[in-house]
Order: C-alpha cells, then structure tokens, then sequence
C-alpha cells in the first residue's frame, strides 16, 4: 500500500478501496444539496473549463475548497476509511481531515483537432471512482512540468458550527 506525501510514495497497512454504499460514509442525512462549479483547467491560460455537479459524501454540511500549485508540489493525503483524507496542512488552503474529491490528471489520448495524432489531455479524476489507491496517486503523479504548469485539487470541508 502506498501513501501520496509530498510526492514520496510510503507503505501502509490499510487497503484503499471505492467507498461502499453504507450509512456511515456517503448517506446524507441532511440531504444537503449537490455542489455545482466551474474549474478552470491546467495549464494556467488554457481557457479550458470543466463544469463539475457531484453530491457530497460528508454527512455533515461542507463546502469545496478549490488548491492550486504550481508543479512539482507536495501533498500530505492518504487513504483513511475508504477516503482521501489531508493529513496535514497545506501552503495551499487545504487542512488536515479535508477529503480529496478531484485531482486533475493528465492521460494520453487522441486529439481531434490536430488530425487525430496522440497527445497529453487534462480532466478531473474522481478520487472516490477509484478502484485502488494506486489509481489517485497515478493521477496526482502525472501532474508534471513537462505537461502543465499546476495541479488542481479539489477538497471536501466540513463548514465550521456557527456559535
């Protein structure tokens, strides 16, 4: 098993598997809202956008945090009850108990407009569709310079009790 920390990949003891359909992990009780939002693409000035609609998997009110860093970055997340969870605070916002929803990913495919050749594409992986921990670490792992210039991540927060 391997952790993704700083971009150093370190034993673990736990397996990382898709969350499962049980009243713990993804029931909303409170049947908040799905989150919808734009995310500019990498690399910066690509004039690419993702539109994004997903449900919350926390079962307390939360909000998305939106990182960025330039590349190469570190990053303290691993595999915690079936979900990408931060393990320590972030140069970029992000703080510990916040749970990775979406990284950008860059994956070789086809592109259309330049006759069909093969060449790097960006989208946002959904960290909970993975089916391994290998998977999310492949996916921040290819967020490199010699792609892009940042990486997006996108982080599930529970909203702070108003006194």
């Amino acid at each position: 098993m391997r952790s993704f920390t700083a971009l150093f990949l370190l034993p673990l003891a736990s397996a990382f598997a898709p969350t499962q359909l049980n009243s713990h992990a993804i029931q909303n009780p409170l049947q908040m809202a799905a989150f919808e939002m734009e995310v500019d693409m990498p690399p910066s000035g690509s004039n690419m956008q993702a539109n994004l609609k997903f449900d919350p998997i926390l079962d307390v009110p939360s909000e998305i945090i939106e990182v960025r860093y330039a590349v190469p970055f570190g990053l303290n997340v691993e595999p915690q009850k079936n979900l990408a969870v931060c393990t320590k605070d972030g140069e970029g916002g992000e703080k510990v108990g916040d749970v990775l929803r979406y990284t950008s990913q860059w994956t070789i495919g086809l592109a259309a407009m330049f006759g069909g050749g093969v060449s790097w594409g960006c989208s946002l992986f959904n960290v909970m569709s993975a089916k391994s921990w290998e998977q999310v670490v492949e996916a921040l792992v290819s967020n490199v310079d010699s792609r892009t210039d940042e990486v997006v991540l996108l982080f599930e927060r529970p909203l702070e009790a108003e006194n």
